[in-house]
């Protein structure tokens, strides 16, 4: 499978890898700086995402970010809620949030995944309109995906050890192999 390429107006790229009818799409807030600069999702040194992803059994083995369209191969893609590459996601403001949420629908009504996995709760509150959510599964669909919310892998979110954060992905993992 190749990953469709998704142009980004910023002078760091950084391409969805993605497919129509993936089982679930991992939905970053947006992108890290060394992440775009390097043209790989999750590339930053402290970022967990694909060691979490292994461990919590989504691929048999942790892929590396050089590789990342590799996730193709799983039944999995990647994109972010906002395009904009920032040192921090909290650099982000709310308008920028707004100014993407469109074209996230219109991607994700297209592509048509049944699984939104929304990394951190920023993108899905400001989607949603929701002020209140908790980690998991929520309640609503989403562009007709089933929709989790799981914490976000960066190196800079400490409020999740490597521990946590498979524990969660796994319960996203488990239920889709449930209901599949």
């Amino acid at each position: 499978m190749s990953a469709v390429k998704s142009r980004r107006p910023l002078s760091y790229m950084l391409t969805d890898i993605i497919n129509k009818d993936l089982t679930v799409i991992f939905c970053g807030i947006n992108p890290g700086l060394k992440s775009a600069s390097d043209g790989h999702h999750f590339s930053g040194r402290s970022n967990r995402f694909w060691k979490v992803l292994h461990q919590a059994g989504f691929t048999p083995y942790e892929i590396q970010p050089v590789n990342d369209t590799t996730i193709l191969d799983f039944g999995y893609g990647l994109t972010t809620a906002v395009e904009r590459a920032t040192a921090r996601a909290d650099e982000l403001s709310r308008e920028e949030f707004d100014n993407s949420i469109e074209a996230f629908k219109t991607k994700m009504t297209h592509f048509q995944p049944k699984y939104i996995a929304f990394l951190g709760k920023p993108a899905f509150m400001a989607f949603s309109g929701e002020k209140q959510i908790s980690w998991g599964h929520q309640p609503k669909d989403f562009c007709g995906a089933k929709v989790w919310v799981l914490p976000n892998p960066s190196g800079l979110n400490r409020g999740f050890t490597l521990n946590d954060l498979v524990v969660y992905y796994r319960q996203l993992f488990c239920a889709i192999e449930i209901n599949n």
